[in-house]
């Protein structure tokens, strides 16, 4: 009943979001929406949004599942995995009731293919307004901004055939998922759920993300680039 709940409160969200846009549109031009009117909104769907934006829905996403008592973190969703594939059998970690974490791994679901149609529908031709400052301290890296979110340099599938790459990503990768379950949270569990419910060792834990990204970016980024 509660996951019935949920998804009509995110469909009304949805609903919310997009209907002002709709009556905007059909305000300004005088007519009841049309296919010129749906192009529009399209278009400014697109455009690049102002920052506050994702902490608006954030906050929107969090109120509804502290209505509905849950508790956000993504990578949960590794172990809620490793559990529906049989580890709790070897590890006692895994051994839980994994059908009770469902509600995320739908969560989970919704962000990649949320991620795919954007990044394949929505995206915009305009490059990332990054600063100059940034793209002439990434070129001393020896990384060249190529205008997109992420470096292709790094991030696009020829990179993958770099040793130094892939391992940068694979150690990554290993002390992410060892210092999340170690923290007992990711960035997403303590940074927002967790200051979210005023937990100290959550801000204890946010205290240490910019510490250590102070001294990644600092210190040790110049040294492996």
């Amino acid at each position: 009943m509660n996951w019935q709940l949920m998804m009509v409160l995110k469909r009304w969200t949805t609903f919310s979001i997009i209907l002002p846009l709709i009556l905007a549109v059909s305000w300004s031009t005088g007519q009841l929406l049309n296919i010129d009117n749906i192009f529009m909104i399209l278009e400014l769907i697109k455009q690049p949004w102002p920052w506050y934006t994702s902490g608006v829905i954030i906050a929107l996403i969090m109120l509804t599942l502290l209505f509905f008592g849950k508790s956000f973190g993504f990578s949960s969703n590794l172990r809620t995995i490793c559990s529906m594939m049989g580890a709790g059998k070897k590890v006692r970690f895994f051994d839980f009731n994994w059908k009770t974490q469902k509600w995320n791994l739908f969560f989970l679901i919704g962000a990649v293919v949320g991620g795919y149609l954007s990044s394949t529908f929505l995206v915009s031709d305009a490059p990332l307004n990054l600063s100059k400052s940034t793209i002439a301290d990434l070129y001393k890296l020896g990384i060249h901004f190529d205008g997109g979110l992420n470096p292709s340099q790094l991030f696009d599938f020829e990179s993958l055939a770099s040793i130094k790459v892939v391992s940068l990503l694979l150690f990554g990768g290993i002390l992410v998922g060892f210092g999340s379950r170690y923290a007992g949270g990711c960035t997403s569990g303590h940074a927002i759920s967790g200051l979210s419910n005023l937990q100290l060792p959550s801000l204890v834990a946010v205290i240490g993300f910019f510490i250590g990204g102070l001294i990644m970016t600092h210190f040790l980024f110049p040294i492996i680039f």
